[in-house]
């Protein structure tokens, strides 16, 4: 990953909390580790629903903004398909699979270590004037845009 989207994914907060690591950042495509421990626990004792959510709205965050022009969620859709127990690693992989003007579409899969599928989402992303640099370079000034 370039230094101007490292310092651009710095700011979010949910990634390193959750303690998610890019492991490739390319325009259309990211890989993102997350070990599941105790932060991620709920009530059956298994990963949450809402950060396997996390992780794979990340790896969005990362395929469409690696290319340099700010892409921002703007639909999601989330299909769990087996428990994740506490220990796991889990690796997401987010794949451009159509891109219209603005609009891009992607496609992700959040699998377990051992390789068994845990989820499946769809998110749909919309470009933004600003690029990744204008942002970085706002921040440093104290003025972020939003």
């Amino acid at each position: 990953m370039d230094s101007v989207l490292q310092q651009y994914f710095e700011g979010d907060a949910p990634a390193a909390y959750f303690g998610m690591t890019v492991e490739r950042a390319e325009p259309g495509l990211a890989i993102i580790r997350m070990p599941v421990d105790e932060r991620h626990r709920n009530g059956v004792g298994v990963a949450h629903g809402a950060v396997l959510f996390a992780l794979g709205d990340f790896a969005l965050a990362v395929a469409s903004n690696a290319g340099g022009q700010v892409a921002v969620a703007v639909e999601g859709s989330v299909h769990f398909h087996a428990a994740v127990p506490m220990g796991s690693v889990l690796k997401a992989v987010c794949r451009e699979r159509y891109a219209s003007g603005r609009l891009s579409w992607f496609d992700i899969e959040i699998t377990r270590e051992d390789g068994g599928l845990a989820a499946t989402m769809q998110g749909l992303v919309t470009r933004r004037p600003e690029t990744v640099a204008d942002i970085v370079a706002s921040r440093r000034n104290g003025n972020e845009k939003v």
